[in-house]
């Protein structure tokens, strides 16, 4: 089977010759530590590791656009502070990898949504203007060809910051509801420029809206005004013939999956396993072949060597029988996993493949 076909059988619970394999990325520090241990920081981590390509993407922007300025603040021996493309002020620490320091909004309330609504619009510029050479490349590769959603809640989120954000739920749900809407209908404006020249597996959306107690979004006011925008996403794939939508987000999803899937999101991924135990086998008893997983693999068991990976592997055995599921480490490979281990982890999963499709 080619890449494509063995990816459209696994996620439609069809006959498959084996699950993909996939390599997704890592921490910076495990760059530093690979390169430590031979791995050059430019050698193709596909290659090396002897796994399946990434899917494909479509060339396509749904995001702000034109970006605001960047702007170079205060600069010392140990941090910078700079406006960045999408006008958030933020600190961020020269020799230490983390998250940066967020300071200040543009964006905070209705007076404020103009100058980003402006930057949701419709515009050629959008859309790569050698569209129809790279999509008549992506329809004759075997590889599985994704296109971009953007982000709803996790995209307003980055912009306004976690307690502007509270203060719009609460204060105007109808301008966070806007503000999905207009994310949704750029999406849908970029599909009906582009589908029709390309065929599309799965649409591929990103959220990173929940932490290890739940989401940063009341569940009732996401149903409220952010499902919908997920279907009017999820209805113009269909409309085009591609019924797989992915949402890519970390932390305990549990309380928001029943509105993604109204709203017509059928892919998790990666299941973080978390400190709180997050279960993909749980998600299917749950919810059934209608909900498929991209992820699931705790990614802190592969530090810990050949007997924990087995284990890791093990008990995701009866969802890769199952279908729908491709098993893939749960976040960015962490500190401390060796070039070995991860070796050890595609090795061990390859060879697990018979007892798969057996």
């Amino acid at each position: 089977m080619t890449h494509r076909e063995r990816f459209r059988a696994v996620m439609r619970y069809e006959e498959f010759d084996r699950l993909p394999i996939w390599h997704w990325t890592e921490w910076p520090e495990v760059t530093q530590e690979w390169a430590e241990q031979g791995l050059a920081p430019d050698q193709d981590r596909r290659a090396f590791f002897e796994t399946d390509p990434w899917p494909a993407g479509v060339p396509v922007n749904p995001d702000l656009y034109p970006t605001f300025e960047f702007e170079l603040l205060e600069e010392t021996e140990e941090y910078r502070i700079y406006r960045q493309g999408d006008g958030v002020v933020c600190q961020d620490w020269k020799h230490r990898s983390c998250i940066p320091h967020y300071i200040d909004y543009i964006l905070r309330d209705r007076e404020s949504w103009p100058e980003y609504k402006k930057r949701l619009q419709p515009h050629p510029d959008r859309i790569a203007p050698n569209i129809d050479e790279v999509c008549a490349a992506l329809n004759a590769g075997d590889n599985p060809v994704v296109i971009t959603c953007g982000g709803l809640g996790g995209w307003i989120r980055n912009w306004m910051g976690v307690e502007n954000l509270a203060y719009v739920q609460m204060d105007d749900p109808d301008l966070f509801a806007e503000m999905c809407d207009t994310i949704a209908d750029l999406c849908c404006w970029i599909f009906d420029q582009v589908l029709p020249k390309v065929r599309v597996d799965m649409g591929w959306g990103w959220e990173d809206i929940c932490g290890r107690s739940g989401p940063l979004i009341s569940p009732r006011l996401w149903e409220r005004c952010v499902v919908p925008a997920y279907g009017k996403i999820s209805s113009k794939l269909r409309e085009y013939g591609c019924d797989l939508y992915l949402v890519d987000c970390d932390g305990y999803i549990d309380d928001l999956v029943p509105g993604w899937m109204e709203g017509g999101v059928n892919v998790m991924f990666p299941i973080e396993i978390g400190v709180w135990g997050a279960d993909p086998m749980a998600f299917r008893r749950q919810y059934g072949k209608e909900l498929r997983v991209v992820g699931g693999v705790d990614k802190l068991a592969i530090p810990k060597g050949p007997a924990a990976i087995d284990a890791e592997l093990e008990r995701r055995l009866p969802l890769m029988r199952d279908g729908g599921f491709i098993p893939l480490p749960d976040h960015l490979i962490v500190p401390g996993t060796s070039v070995e281990n991860y070796r050890y982890y595609f090795q061990a999963l390859k060879a697990m493949q018979p007892r798969v499709v057996g």
